[in-house]
């Protein structure tokens, strides 16, 4: 038993509120269920629209039967889910209501703790958002990657060789015949992308951070380990509310540091720096993205997975893990950052060895020396863009060229492929309009594809410059997250085709190489301005008019800080 439960406002004494909370909760429950017993909602993002969480109903009955076992009562909480490859126009605009709708039923309801089950992309970070704010004991359960599947013998990489193939087709050296036979090989179980993507990379970033059991994530969904931690999670989550081990007890500045470390160690997903300082933001945090240059970009790359290397999620698991990745940096992290076990991180790094020297190298021999994420400045992002060096090509990241500018995602796809564009491999490719508020949501289209002109001549990268996001599963030479963007009036908005850009990103510069006197003169084109988004009602107005930057973490304005499990008015 458990004694100043938060939800004894609702279950304990005799009077009428009392009653009502009790017996429409009894349904076949004892009476002791709601004397003392913690009640851990599980927060549960299982869709038939989020293919990747499909899987977590089965997940979550592993942790009702830990959170029995501790003497807990588990209710499962349904909790919005967002599909990454099925909703439209893109899934992060609705993370932050994910985040605020989770935190807003966490909090209204009678619960003293929870564990967050995700998997796609957005949503471990709404869940962790959500439980930053309402400041809840909470635990995160990764659903786990997909299986590798194979084509003619191949492995196929979910996501990264959609956009190889998808190229090749376009360059003219793989049939659309063949291109389409590759489909119902290339998700061969449940989980999410097997690939270093987005999804990997916060399943892993949030074991760093100190939310996860270590040595849980990255687990296959289809293994029956990630079962077996599931049912020791729903078990901790019962004491993490005998002990009161909030978010806020135990997050510092010093996970996040843990988190940047090993986000660049695995060549992990640049949407992650969004979603860090998120959640930064909700614990009052002081992160930046210049704490991902500072701290993250002479860290080695230690993981040879795709999109950076060429294995996949299973290939990692088999090798050693993550905690195998961590041991070889250890030296790196910061050792007073304690996760959910009430232990610090490193002390759970003992026991871990690698097993496949070739997908997961040691730090005597990385993938590369320094590989984590730059952060670039200069008069066409004053207030910085991000590119990630361990997916570009190293003979572009000097470069430069003269700017062939987009003026919508539709504008691109409309002319790319013009044979009269005038374009070449030295030329850089510029989109706008697909930052937080222009698009609005952010839309991951910086990875341009090219111009199938020159992809028949062999090209296979360019630098790109865009004010929107790229999936985490792609790679390329591309500059993005480029702020402010251009639907805030950031220089993205007014730059012209013909004009030259240098990108040198040794220097961590971005310049547009225009004098001051006609920049300040040029005003945004009629195109560009039609292309901002300029929602009327809904959530896209909500979203637009209160989003912040992508160096702020994209969040809404009025969510940053957090508010507490406190109900503001009792029930009535």
């Amino acid at each position: 038993m458990v004694t100043n439960l938060r939800t004894a406002e609702w279950y304990s004494g005799d009077d009428r509120n009392a009653y009502i909370h009790r017996a429409w909760m009894r349904r076949g429950v004892p009476a002791s269920a709601f004397d003392g017993r913690p009640q851990i909602a599980i927060a549960n993002t299982a869709s038939d629209l989020t293919p990747c969480n499909a899987h977590l109903t089965e997940v979550a009955q592993s942790v009702k039967n830990g959170i029995y076992e501790a003497g807990g009562v588990p209710l499962e909480l349904p909790v919005v889910s967002l599909g990454e490859t099925q909703v439209r126009p893109t899934a992060m605009l609705w993370r932050n209501m994910a985040a605020m709708a989770t935190e807003e039923m966490l909090r209204a309801n009678p619960i003293d703790g929870v564990v967050l089950l995700g998997g796609c992309d957005k949503t471990i970070p709404s869940l962790l958002m959500a439980a930053a704010s309402v400041d809840l004991p909470a635990v995160v359960v990764p659903g786990g990657p997909m299986l590798t599947g194979h084509f003619r013998g191949e492995a196929l990489g979910c996501g990264t060789d959609v956009w190889r193939l998808s190229e090749e087709v376009r360059g003219g050296t793989l049939s659309q015949e063949d291109f389409m036979k590759s489909e119902s090989s290339m998700i061969r179980s449940k989980g999410h992308c097997n690939t270093m993507g987005t999804a990997s990379s916060m399943a892993l970033v949030a074991e760093a951070l100190g939310t996860v059991i270590p040595g849980l994530a990255g687990t296959p969904a289809p293994d029956a380990r990630l079962l077996e931690a599931a049912h020791e999670t729903g078990r901790l989550a019962v004491q993490l509310v005998a002990d009161d081990r909030r978010p806020s007890t135990f997050l510092t500045k010093a996970n996040f540091h843990n988190a940047i470390v090993a986000l660049a160690a695995i060549g992990g997903s640049t949407n992650a720096v969004v979603h860090l300082l998120a959640i930064a933001g909700r614990l009052g945090i002081d992160l930046t993205i210049d704490d991902f240059d500072r701290i993250g970009a002479e860290v080695p790359l230690l993981v040879n997975l795709q999109p950076s290397g060429k294995y996949l999620m299973d290939d990692l698991q088999r090798a050693g893990g993550f905690l195998a990745v961590l041991r070889e940096v250890r030296d790196l992290l910061d050792p007073t950052a304690l996760t959910i076990t009430g232990r610090p991180l490193v002390d759970h790094l003992d026991n871990a060895r690698i097993w496949d020297r070739d997908v997961i190298t040691p730090r005597d021999a990385p993938l590369q020396p320094a590989a984590g994420i730059s952060v670039l400045r200069g008069s066409l992002a004053p207030g910085g863009a991000i590119i990630k060096p361990s997916a570009a090509s190293p003979h572009l990241l000097k470069h430069r060229g003269r700017a062939v500018v987009f003026d919508s995602i539709e504008d691109f796809r409309a002319r790319i492929d013009d044979p009269d564009l005038e374009i070449d491999e030295t030329s850089i490719m510029v989109l706008r309009g697909c930052g937080p508020k222009g698009y609005p949501g952010m839309p991951e289209v910086s990875n341009m594809p090219l111009p199938k002109k020159l992809l028949e001549r062999g090209v296979r990268d360019m630098v790109r410059v865009c004010d929107g996001r790229m999936s985490g599963t792609a790679y390329g030479t591309v500059v993005l997250h480029v702020t402010p963007e251009a639907a805030a009036g950031g220089p993205l908005s007014v730059v012209q085709t013909g004009d030259w850009i240098t990108l040198d990103v040794r220097n961590r510069r971005l310049d547009l190489d225009v004098s001051d006197e006609e920049f300040s003169a040029r005003r945004p084109n009629e195109a560009t301005l039609e292309g901002f988004a300029a929602p009327r009602r809904g959530w896209e107005r909500l979203y637009v008019d209160h989003v912040l930057q992508a160096d702020q973490g994209a969040d809404l304005d009025f969510l940053v800080g957090a508010s507490g499990s406190k109900v503001s008015r009792e029930s009535h």
